[in-house]
């Protein structure tokens, strides 16, 4: 029986660890297109605080699903599959493999699991009233609220996300199914799928966060977030929830000063990386997990993992 050939590969891991870097290694070696995987690289004039490939490092290898939509644009997980699976459609066309990369856990397993998306449309006015009540109440107590109906949901969904919890208190109140459990209902179809795990000791990958977010702020960020603020993009977007993000706007907009701005998106960051480790365990049997401490070495075992699986 002639094997099924591979679908796509993603490179997962938590923020910082190095996906973008080894993806762009293993492109070099193998006939591979990058697509994106990380929920904030979709929006443009959003480079810097995103950490979204460069201008040059995008020449050296085709990028996908990045600068999808602006800022004030909706784009839901629906939305991102069709453009996923778009790319990948043509990428396959073209006699090479999708790599997906990012660390995004709704985009990369609604692909690798084939989730069949619920059909239920927005509710205007629940998403209103919603907005209304947290107003009132606070992001904190909303997320309580989505915490009892689905607690697995909750617990992936950061309570700054405001957007992502109404949605999911949408899809329990259209369906009365916990959202989780919706969201994990497949299609159907099974993919040969390689999925390659990074990771490093904690305080090396702290060590590299905070590099990271210092080489931002070194590259402009604040002047990034004035400049999308200029562009009458409001900082009550959910595009400007991202971590980094509503930190600079209280910066830019004179409410703290710098240093007490990057030490927030520091603490914040250090919040995400646990709740990646939530979506990429590493007891994950799934997930073929590499050590990055040496690259090279990664580099050389990816792929050979790739090579081996294309075969």
């Amino acid at each position: 029986m002639t094997p099924e050939p591979i679908a796509f590969i993603a490179i997962v891991g938590p923020t910082a660890v190095g996906k973008s870097d080894l993806a762009l290694r293993l492109a070099a070696r193998l006939p591979l297109e990058i697509v994106n995987a990380d929920s904030r690289q979709i929006y443009r004039y959003m480079d810097i605080g995103t950490s979204k490939p460069t201008p040059n490092e995008r020449s050296l290898v085709p990028h996908h699903v990045y600068d999808v939509v602006d800022p004030d644009e909706e784009f839901s997980l629906a939305d991102y599959q069709r453009h996923a699976h778009a790319a990948m459609t043509g990428i396959g066309e073209r006699g090479r493999v999708p790599l997906l990369v990012g660390g995004s856990g709704q985009y990369v397993w609604s692909l690798v699991e084939n989730w069949l998306l619920p059909e239920v449309p927005p509710d205007r006015a629940f998403r209103r009233e919603m907005e209304e009540w947290t107003a009132v109440h606070g992001h904190v107590a909303l997320h309580d609220r989505l915490a009892c109906v689905d607690p697995d949901a909750a617990s992936r969904i950061q309570a700054t996300n405001v957007r992502r919890v109404i949605r999911a208190l949408e899809l329990h109140r259209a369906t009365g199914v916990p959202p989780s459990l919706l969201l994990r209902r497949r299609a159907g179809v099974s993919r040969n799928v390689l999925l390659l795990g990074l990771h490093v000791d904690k305080t090396v990958l702290l060590s590299r966060a905070d590099a990271r977010i210092d080489t931002m702020v070194r590259h402009g960020f604040p002047d990034e977030v004035r400049a999308l603020l200029d562009r009458g993009y409001a900082p009550t977007l959910p595009a400007m929830s991202s971590i980094g993000y509503r930190e600079m706007v209280e910066h830019v907009n004179g409410v703290i000063d710098l240093d007490t701005a990057t030490s927030r998106i520091r603490r914040e960051t250090r919040r995400l990386v646990r709740r990646q480790y939530t979506w990429f365990g590493l007891s994950d049997e799934r997930i073929m997990w590499l050590d990055v401490r040496d690259p090279n070495a990664a580099t050389d075992a990816a792929v050979q993992l790739i090579e081996s699986a294309m075969r």
